[in-house]
């Protein structure tokens, strides 16, 4: 009889307490994301729309994110991640299928886009914004050629101590294979000693590893030049008229970020929200304007300032060679694991 009477006691409770914390959890939406990475005015335009109150989160590496969440974080409604990351949280289970394809704007996406290789069935992600990695110079301290990677991995003397990195080893060591003509995702031993004394050479030159603070460090010449993505070169140069983003004869790294659903999100209806809403090309432009990266729905272009639309970092030649880098399997990322925890010593 106490045991039922506990029962009883204990399902009054829950019935009081659970829908409170629904009510509560209901106008919430979780954002986990890279830093300076998601627009004020968007965020406003979705909490004005829906009534859901945005919190964001941030990280600095794909590398970190899926640390977090793959150690059992929760919390989160949606976050955003790189294309090479994707198949890694599908294959550990850590998204929800959330049935992107059949949101009424999946529509509004380019069809190159609507089957991406990290997600071919539109299952998991909707396309973030994308852009590409190569690096950025201040060409009023640096007067040296400026048309490969040379620059950056077999630096002149005067850049000792002014080159700064990103600290995603998978990053840095997608741009060193461009640079030596070597495939992604590589586990060849001949190939990785080659990546390993190539930046162990640099390391000397590298004022920082940091993916964080790119456009601040340059800027105020803490670095001269920068492994840098394209928008936050056009950021630097919009602030610092003499930083140019090289596009060099190597080719670029392309890279395409993703939103999804972290599997247990505690709100996942105002998730799906969230990405239908950013496949309206009127709202993903005000990420595209914040950051100056491409989009893959189809007519933001036409809502962007001219300062981002007609800008040299947001149009790539057209005979620019782009590497999208793929998922690396176990035995590749172990190697660059081993590199970088040496380098980094």
């Amino acid at each position: 009889m106490k045991n039922a009477k506990r029962m009883l006691a204990t399902a009054s409770l829950l019935a009081i307490v659970v829908p409170a914390i629904a009510r509560a959890d209901a106008g919430v939406l979780h954002i986990y994301n890279w830093t300076d990475y998601t627009s004020e005015e968007m965020v406003k335009k979705f909490e004005a729309e829906t009534g859901i109150k945005v919190t964001i989160d941030t990280y600095d590496s794909n590398e970190t994110a899926l640390a977090k969440i793959s150690s059992g974080a929760a919390g989160y409604d949606v976050m955003i991640i790189s294309n090479d990351f994707v198949p890694i949280f599908v294959k550990q289970g850590l998204f929800e299928k959330v049935d992107v394809a059949g949101m009424p704007n999946f529509r509004n996406l380019d069809p190159k886009w609507q089957k991406r290789p990290w997600d071919p069935r539109a299952e998991y992600t909707v396309p973030w914004v994308w852009g590409t990695t190569s690096y950025s110079v201040d060409t009023a301290a640096y007067k040296g050629p400026t048309d490969s990677l040379k620059a950056l991995f077999e630096p002149s003397d005067d850049l000792k101590g002014k080159i700064g990195m990103f600290g995603s080893p998978s990053e840095v060591m997608s741009l060193a294979l461009l640079y030596l003509g070597k495939d992604q995702c590589n586990s060849n031993p001949a190939d990785l000693k080659a990546v390993n004394a190539l930046l162990e050479a640099q390391k000397p030159f590298v004022k920082v590893y940091n993916s964080d603070g790119t456009t601040e460090r340059q800027v105020s010449g803490e670095t001269i030049m920068h492994e840098q993505w394209s928008g936050k070169a056009l950021a630097s140069r919009l602030q610092k008229p003499t930083v140019k983003y090289v596009f060099p004869k190597e080719g670029v790294i392309g890279w395409m970020d993703n939103v999804a659903v972290p599997k247990g999100a505690p709100n996942v209806e105002n998730a799906k929200k969230f990405l239908n809403f950013l496949m309206d090309p009127e709202n993903i432009a005000l990420q595209q304007k914040s950051t100056g990266y491409q989009s893959a729905v189809t007519g933001s272009d036409k809502f962007l300032p001219k300062e981002t639309g007609e800008s040299p970092e947001f149009n790539p030649p057209e005979d620019l060679k782009i590497v999208f880098a793929p998922a690396c399997e176990e035995k590749a990322t172990r190697a660059y694991d081993r590199i970088w925890t040496t380098l980094r010593q």
